[in-house]
């Protein structure tokens, strides 16, 4: 290994590391990650949705998701918080006579009580209780989340003793939260599956982008623990992690 040339092209995709929506094409062919999840959101969501319904997406991202249903654009409303995505669904959104509203606040999201037959989030963090406001009679909310354990495996390889930033995201305590908010749990399932990164600069770019789950890391930082994990790859063609994820379907 020629450490100091790894060292220059690691640096680079730290340099490099930023993202436009929810965007990791940058990583294409690089990782995979959630290709053999027990269950297909997408599909998941198509069963409960029908073309008359009032839909929200709490948490769009940069509305990539939301647009691929094809929803009619006037019985759909989206939320987004994250500065950048903010721009760029308004952009994107408004004129297509999307209902898109700035939200950062889970516990007061702008719209009526009442107003939606279905709601879905992927991966945004969110409040039972409010949902429950939101929803109509029989309404039915959707989420795949990412669990507390996530990538603890990789975190443990270049910051060992990280605190989990959220203990609580587990399927057993949000089911929790749930009933107690009022709603009936129509499904519920939870799942640990690997997560592959075939060259060390994917990972770096990865680790800056989900910074929330690798705080203050850095090619400097953690380049020991980085050549180790080079070692891995060239020995066996991949470093291997673990992500953890969780499907609920509730109705009010």
């Amino acid at each position: 290994m020629n450490e100091e040339y790894l060292k220059k092209i690691w640096k680079q995709e730290e340099e490099l590391a930023h993202i436009n929506g929810w965007d990791f094409s940058h990583l294409h062919g690089r990782y995979e990650a959630e290709n053999d999840l027990p269950w297909d959101y997408e599909k998941v969501v198509r069963g409960y949705l029908a073309s008359d319904m009032q839909m929200m997406d709490y948490d769009t991202g940069g509305g990539e998701f939301l647009l691929s249903l094809e929803h009619p654009f006037e019985k759909t409303s989206a939320t987004e918080g994250y500065a950048p995505n903010v721009e760029l669904c308004r952009e994107k959104l408004l004129p297509l006579g999307i209902h898109f509203k700035e939200c950062n606040n889970p516990y007061n999201i702008p719209f009526e009580a009442d107003s939606f037959d279905i709601m879905i989030n992927r991966h945004g963090g969110f409040a039972p209780t409010e949902i429950y406001r939101l929803l109509r009679k029989s309404g039915v909310f959707i989420t795949e989340q990412v669990g507390g354990d996530n990538e603890r495996d990789l975190v443990e390889m270049v910051l060992p003793g990280t605190e989990k930033p959220f203990p609580e995201l587990n399927l057993k305590t949000q089911r929790k939260k749930f009933e107690e908010a009022g709603f009936k749990i129509l499904r519920a399932e939870e799942t640990y599956r690997p997560i592959y990164f075939y060259d060390v600069g994917a990972f770096v770019w990865f680790a800056h982008i989900i910074e929330w789950e690798f705080p203050d890391f850095s090619v400097d930082k953690c380049f020991k623990q980085l050549l180790k994990m080079q070692e891995k790859i060239e020995k066996n063609g991949f470093v291997q992690g673990t992500i953890h994820r969780y499907l609920i379907v509730a109705t009010k």
